[in-house]
């Protein structure tokens, strides 16, 4: 188990990223769902050792990481949003040199050891090409190869789906899957369709706080029956948005929009020539992340 307790940080400034997270986090794979800027990045390097919090507790498993970072060191497979590789090596060679600097071995040595994870992560026909011929999805897999070296108690993914096309995508998702059998995998992204795909756990960050620690079912059902559909024209759209919780508006033809909204008991009307229809994940999250802070967890 994973325990966050009362994590706060705050940069000079001051910008406080976090402000008293707590998640409990168990085996599997876990969705943490957020905009860009809302902290998940921060929370993952904390976690991961990388930054001390201003306050607060991490455990794994009972161990202090927070004045011991080397307990999750040992224990910690990392695939950071960004993550540089040398293009003029093979993957094959590349790999080998994370494992080095990682100081991961095996009985049959390291060389080894990287053509077994390469073949694990479907890169195994790919070993000998240069890096920089790689595709967004395959330097994905390759990160991900040094990540799962070793065997991690803890696996992080920090936006590991940002700029893959769906083949890559669901390629990536089934890799996810079979590695949260026996571990625990945070997965952070603001992609809902990754966590509605891979978490039965999920929560949701925003400012810094945490809005929403539930399940995707959960959070459907929380927002189910207060979803209507609509088209509203563009020149039109802005109004309406002031006037409405609108939770997607999709361009329809360059004139008209498809539009979701949210009406909450006690809120506006639905509006004119909108229809019920069926909760999704994406309409919770906006839902969240549209609303005042104050009321987003509830919302949830």
């Amino acid at each position: 188990m994973l325990q966050i307790r009362d994590l706060l940080k705050i940069y000079p400034g001051p910008v406080t990223a976090l402000k008293g997270v707590s998640l409990d986090i168990p085996n599997g794979l876990f969705g943490l769902l957020g905009p860009n800027g809302a902290g998940k990045s921060t929370l993952m390097t904390i976690t991961a050792g990388l930054l001390q919090p201003t306050a607060g507790t991490i455990t794994l498993d009972g161990q202090d990481i927070v004045t011991d970072p080397s307990v999750v060191r040992r224990s910690l497979g990392y695939l950071p949003q960004e993550f540089g590789f040398y293009p003029e090596l093979s993957g094959l060679k590349m790999l080998m040199l994370m494992l080095k600097l990682k100081g991961v071995d095996a009985p049959q040595g390291r060389r080894k050891l990287a053509e077994e994870l390469l073949e694990r992560v479907n890169l195994g026909h790919a070993a000998k090409r240069k890096v920089g011929g790689y595709s967004g999805g395959m330097r994905q897999r390759l990160g991900l190869a040094q990540a799962v070296a070793g065997s991690p108690r803890l696996i992080i993914v920090d936006e590991p789906t940002a700029g893959l096309d769906p083949e890559e995508r669901h390629r990536f998702y089934r890799l996810l899957a079979e590695l949260g059998k026996d571990r625990i995998v945070v997965l952070s992204t603001h992609i809902v369709e990754d966590v509605a795909t891979l978490c039965p756990r999920m929560a949701i960050i925003r400012s810094g706080m945490v809005m929403a620690h539930t399940t995707p079912a959960k959070a459907r059902e929380g927002i189910e029956g207060h979803v209507f559909e609509g088209f509203v024209r563009d020149e039109e759209l802005a109004a309406f948005t002031a006037t409405h919780r609108v939770l997607s508006a999709i361009l329809v033809e360059g004139v008209t929009n498809r539009v979701r909204v949210a009406v909450h008991d006690g809120a506006v009307a639905v509006p004119g020539g909108f229809r019920a229809v069926p909760a999704t994940l994406e309409d919770a999250y906006m839902d969240v992340i549209r609303g005042p802070i104050a009321n987003a967890g509830a919302a949830a």
